[in-house]
């Protein structure tokens, strides 16, 4: 499989596929392909359906495969922001935020991964279940505005904005706090949880979150009544 990407601040990723190769999205995020592309939709498994709708996708999944010579197949992001391919292997698995998915080679596996603190999680919002990628492949994700990556020593931490966190490795603890001081909570703005994430390995955060986006948008949308 080969892949370009093109388009801002509404990239598309544009795949060449070999005959015979698949291509899985777990929504409709398909927007053009060559008539060869034989599509299949299927839940994969009672399991891996619902850990894939806790990780905020589809439960069922949609696989394109290049049949009768080569294929082209074209998937695009759902919000402003930009795509980002990732090499999926043994020991290379990443985290990355609810909803980051947007397509894969048929080798990478999502599945939900959950904080470690339960209690916290539970009222932590978009920043508590989260999606792991693992198996074997390319994956394609999406960032929600412009992304900044930091490299985090073993031990290192660092204090994020829940739904500021697009990706972290696996080998990165992901953790639930509570914003400290009753003033802080109800006059600070920021909410009342952070996400800490604490090395080894590598984190990306975004800049707009859908979440950071839709709340002033709906709160300028006069109510009926």
């Amino acid at each position: 499989m080969r892949y370009k990407i093109q388009g801002e601040p509404m990239p598309v990723v544009i795949c060449e596929l070999d005959a015979g190769e698949t291509m899985i999205t777990e929504r409709g995020s398909m927007v053009w392909m060559s008539p060869n592309m034989k599509m299949e939709t299927n839940a994969g498994g009672f399991g891996k359906a619902l850990g894939r709708m806790f990780s905020g996708e589809s439960i069922f999944q949609n696989r394109y495969t290049a049949q009768g010579g080569p294929g082209m197949i074209a998937f695009a992001s759902s919000f402003p922001g930009n795509i980002r391919a990732i090499e999926i292997g043994p020991g290379k698995s990443i985290v990355a935020q609810k909803s980051a998915f947007l397509a894969s080679t048929a080798g990478v596996e999502l599945s939900v991964h959950f904080h470690k603190r339960v209690g916290a999680g539970l009222f932590g919002g978009e920043g508590f279940i989260m999606q792991k990628l693992s198996g074997s492949g390319i994956a394609f994700v999406e960032i929600d505005g412009s992304s900044v990556e930091y490299d985090l020593a073993p031990g290192q931490s660092m204090i994020v904005d829940t739904g500021n966190l697009a990706l972290a490795d696996e080998t990165v603890s992901i953790d639930v706090q509570t914003v400290k001081g009753a003033k802080n909570v109800l006059f600070g703005g920021e909410g009342l949880f952070n996400t800490v994430v604490t090395g080894p390995g590598r984190i990306t955060l975004q800049t707009m979150p859908l979440s950071s986006f839709v709340g002033p948008v709906a709160a300028a949308i006069p109510s009926k009544g």
